[in-house]
């Protein structure tokens, strides 16, 4: 767990950090309870670095195989 979150940092990352922290403080000012949802969202993002990596969400192009 500690290799996990302190290893492999990158500005996507980084990104989800901060917008994470961003959601918390909107909900504590604003009084939006429901921001705490989607904070957490990106917070669990961040912690397990889920989510597309720098490649994006492609799903690999294997039209063609040979046991066809």
């Amino acid at each position: 767990m500690k290799a996990l979150l302190f290893t492999n940092w990158h500005v996507m990352r980084w990104v989800r950090l901060v917008f994470a922290l961003f959601l918390f403080a909107q909900a504590y000012i604003l009084k939006e309870w429901m921001f705490i949802g989607l904070g957490l969202f990106f917070f669990i993002q961040v912690i397990f670095n889920l989510g597309c990596g720098a490649n994006g969400c492609s799903i690999p192009n294997n039209k063609y195989t040979k046991n066809e």
